[in-house]
Protein backbone atom coordinates (compact mmCIF):
# COMPACT_ATOMS: atom_id res chain seq x y z
CA UNK A 1 0.00 0.00 0.00
CA UNK A 2 1.38 3.20 -0.69
CA UNK A 3 -0.13 5.37 1.80
CA UNK A 4 0.91 6.83 5.26
CA UNK A 5 0.07 4.67 8.21
CA UNK A 6 -2.49 7.24 9.54
CA UNK A 7 -4.52 7.01 6.09
CA UNK A 8 -3.48 3.46 5.23
CA UNK A 9 -5.10 2.47 8.54
CA UNK A 10 -8.54 4.38 7.86
CA UNK A 11 -8.66 2.78 4.47
CA UNK A 12 -7.79 -0.83 5.63
CA UNK A 13 -10.53 -0.81 7.68
CA UNK A 14 -13.22 0.60 4.84
CA UNK A 15 -14.49 3.84 6.94
CA UNK A 16 -14.31 7.22 7.11
CA UNK A 17 -16.04 7.88 9.99
CA UNK A 18 -16.60 7.41 13.56
CA UNK A 19 -17.22 3.69 14.87
CA UNK A 20 -20.48 1.66 13.60
CA UNK A 21 -21.87 -1.00 15.72
CA UNK A 22 -22.60 -3.08 12.18
CA UNK A 23 -18.85 -3.19 11.53
CA UNK A 24 -17.73 -6.99 11.27
CA UNK A 25 -15.59 -8.94 13.55
CA UNK A 26 -12.60 -11.07 12.41
CA UNK A 27 -10.53 -13.37 14.47
CA UNK A 28 -6.79 -13.77 13.69
CA UNK A 29 -4.53 -17.18 14.33
CA UNK A 30 -0.96 -16.50 14.02
CA UNK A 31 0.55 -20.03 13.17
CA UNK A 32 3.74 -20.41 14.58
CA UNK A 33 6.64 -22.28 13.28
CA UNK A 34 6.64 -24.52 15.91
CA UNK A 35 4.88 -25.41 18.96
CA UNK A 36 7.66 -23.11 21.61
CA UNK A 37 8.06 -20.51 19.23
CA UNK A 38 7.01 -17.60 21.62
CA UNK A 39 9.68 -19.52 24.18
CA UNK A 40 12.45 -19.70 22.24
CA UNK A 41 12.82 -17.46 18.89
CA UNK A 42 15.72 -16.72 17.86
CA UNK A 43 17.04 -13.19 17.18
CA UNK A 44 15.82 -12.69 13.94
CA UNK A 45 12.62 -14.01 14.77
CA UNK A 46 12.55 -11.80 17.33
CA UNK A 47 13.44 -9.18 14.79
CA UNK A 48 10.51 -10.16 12.74
CA UNK A 49 7.82 -10.35 15.63
CA UNK A 50 8.80 -6.77 16.54
CA UNK A 51 8.16 -5.50 13.05
CA UNK A 52 4.83 -7.79 13.00
CA UNK A 53 3.92 -6.14 16.79
CA UNK A 54 4.87 -2.62 15.08
CA UNK A 55 2.73 -3.30 11.78
CA UNK A 56 -0.54 -3.94 13.54
CA UNK A 57 -0.03 -0.84 16.07
CA UNK A 58 -2.18 1.44 13.81
CA UNK A 59 -5.43 -0.63 14.34
CA UNK A 60 -4.40 -1.37 18.15
CA UNK A 61 -4.50 2.60 18.78
CA UNK A 62 -7.44 3.21 16.69
CA UNK A 63 -9.50 0.54 18.77
CA UNK A 64 -10.08 -1.42 15.76
CA UNK A 65 -8.13 -3.92 17.17
CA UNK A 66 -9.97 -5.46 20.27
CA UNK A 67 -7.51 -8.00 21.53
CA UNK A 68 -4.08 -8.88 20.17
CA UNK A 69 -0.93 -10.94 21.51
CA UNK A 70 0.35 -14.56 21.90
CA UNK A 71 -1.50 -17.36 23.63
CA UNK A 72 0.18 -20.35 25.31
CA UNK A 73 -2.05 -23.60 25.64
CA UNK A 74 -1.72 -27.47 25.23
CA UNK A 75 -0.66 -27.46 22.05
CA UNK A 76 2.31 -24.44 21.96
CA UNK A 77 2.53 -20.86 21.59
CA UNK A 78 0.42 -18.96 18.64
CA UNK A 79 -0.96 -15.22 18.03
CA UNK A 80 -4.14 -13.76 18.67
CA UNK A 81 -5.68 -10.94 17.61
CA UNK A 82 -9.44 -9.94 16.83
CA UNK A 83 -10.43 -6.73 14.83
CA UNK A 84 -12.95 -4.90 13.86
CA UNK A 85 -13.47 -3.69 10.54
CA UNK A 86 -15.96 -3.40 7.62
CA UNK A 87 -13.94 -4.18 4.48
CA UNK A 88 -12.44 -8.32 4.93
CA UNK A 89 -10.75 -7.61 1.59
CA UNK A 90 -8.51 -5.09 2.24
CA UNK A 91 -8.24 -6.36 6.14
CA UNK A 92 -7.21 -9.54 4.44
CA UNK A 93 -4.49 -7.84 1.88
CA UNK A 94 -3.26 -6.00 4.99
CA UNK A 95 -2.86 -9.17 7.23
CA UNK A 96 -1.14 -10.34 3.70
CA UNK A 97 1.63 -7.46 4.37
CA UNK A 98 2.36 -8.69 7.83
CA UNK A 99 6.31 -9.17 8.21
CA UNK A 100 5.71 -12.51 9.63
CA UNK A 101 3.60 -13.58 6.49
CA UNK A 102 6.15 -11.75 3.70
CA UNK A 103 9.23 -13.68 5.35
CA UNK A 104 7.47 -16.58 5.75
CA UNK A 105 8.27 -16.78 9.69
CA UNK A 106 4.51 -17.63 10.48
CA UNK A 107 1.22 -17.73 8.38
CA UNK A 108 -2.31 -15.68 9.54
CA UNK A 109 -5.17 -17.80 9.56
CA UNK A 110 -8.30 -15.22 9.26
CA UNK A 111 -11.99 -15.84 10.11
CA UNK A 112 -15.23 -13.70 10.21
CA UNK A 113 -17.55 -14.33 13.40
CA UNK A 114 -20.81 -15.07 12.57
CA UNK A 115 -22.29 -13.59 15.80
CA UNK A 116 -20.74 -12.60 19.53
CA UNK A 117 -21.08 -10.77 22.56
CA UNK A 118 -18.88 -8.36 23.28
CA UNK A 119 -19.00 -7.07 27.25
CA UNK A 120 -19.38 -3.31 28.11
CA UNK A 121 -16.46 -1.12 29.15
CA UNK A 122 -15.77 -1.25 32.71
CA UNK A 123 -17.36 2.35 34.70
CA UNK A 124 -13.96 4.06 36.04
CA UNK A 125 -14.06 4.80 39.23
Amino acid sequence: MNSPWSLTVWRIIGRESAYSSSVATFVFRLQAPRPSFALDMTEEEREVMTRHAAYWRPLIDSGQMVIFGPVLDGSGSWGLGVVESDDEEELRAFAAGDPVVTTQTACIEIGKMLAGFVRSAPIAG
